[in-house]
């Protein structure tokens, strides 16, 4: 993992930050009493690491629905850790001797876009009912994962070649999707780009995560940025919480990105279905409502239908009908 010399100076001095933050401004008695946030975080990164689910896929959930944080609380959580998780992730990717970087040259134009989505969605999605959010955001998660592992989706491509104003339109409405879904969830944007770059643009698997990856980056620290400077959203305990599960998010977020350049995954990805199946369905047996039902039902069909299809729609075009 630490062969590139860039990597090793961002962990390093990371870790020396980390420190001196912790030291300052929580203790080891607060860190005890909220031990469920480093704990998350070490599948969560992990996730981020390896798959198109950034940490907020496993952390937004978990704090919000398991242990009913509130949800923006866990919506800045997810944003807060991933700007160190994901961060480090993207420089061992950027800085990997087997990297080509002008092939992420397009996340430059991709960045603003989705942050303007996700400033949109600040100003004009976060009163919406919050068990909504929760079924909105466990579906997408859930009917990604199963899309993800059963279809033949794999694409083919080395670098994304955007031809068409028709193509441009296309990546400009998902980046700002992207965006809204970050400003309710904290995450989701990479899972869309990921979806878009496969299908419409037969980017190869390995290459669309690491874009995905990076750009949800870039989204959570803007996004962290945005909290704290425009919003004064962030609070002290949030703070103590973040640096609680910064140093493992600084190691399983990398350690995640090289196990994907490393070996053959499907088998991990097959346990983050059953993690997001089961997440979805305590939610929806924890103090059960027909809204909630309905909600998630509704979600989960369309969603499913919309992977299941463009997913499906990619293997055929790549390597025939099924047999």
């Amino acid at each position: 993992m630490f062969r590139s010399k860039v990597f090793s100076v961002w962990f390093a001095t990371a870790l020396v930050a980390w420190v001196g933050l912790f030291a300052t401004f929580t203790s080891w008695e607060f860190l005890a009493a909220h031990w469920f946030y480093p704990a998350i975080m070490v599948v969560g990164a992990f996730v981020a690491g390896l798959t198109p689910e950034g940490g907020g896929a496993v952390a937004f959930p978990m704090l919000s629905v398991f242990f009913q944080i509130d949800r923006i609380l866990a919506r800045d959580f997810s944003l807060m850790i991933q700007s160190i998780g994901m961060t480090s992730a993207s420089l061992f990717i950027l800085f990997h001797q087997d990297t080509t970087r002008r092939h992420f040259r397009p996340l430059l134009a991709f960045v603003p876009i989705c942050f303007a989505g996700f400033v949109l969605g600040m100003l004009t999605l976060q009163h919406l009912p919050v068990y909504l959010i929760q079924a909105l955001f466990l579906s997408l998660i859930t009917t990604f994962a199963i899309a993800y592992v059963c279809s033949r989706h794999r694409g083919l491509e080395v670098t994304l070649a955007v031809r068409t104003r028709a193509d441009r339109v296309v990546l400009g409405g998902i980046l700002l999707l992207g965006g809204l879904c970050a400003s309710l969830f904290g995450t989701g944007a990479d899972i869309l780009l990921y979806t878009v770059l496969v299908t419409r643009f037969g980017l190869r698997e390995k290459m669309a995560t690491h874009m995905s990856i990076i750009l949800m980056a870039a989204i959570s620290v803007l996004g962290f940025a945005y909290r704290h400077f425009v919003d004064d959203g962030i609070t002290p305990y949030q703070v103590q919480t973040w640096l609680c599960a910064y140093p493992v998010v600084l190691f399983m977020a990398p350690f995640g990105a090289y196990v994907l350049h490393r070996m053959n995954v499907e088998w991990m990805l097959r346990g983050i279905v059953l993690l997001n199946v089961s997440q979805l369905l305590y939610f929806n047996l924890n103090n059960p409502s027909w809204e909630k039902f309905s909600a998630s039902a509704i979600f989960s069909v369309v969603l499913m239908l919309t992977f299941g299809i463009t997913l499906d729609r990619l293997a055929r075009k790549k390597h025939g009908p099924a047999t």
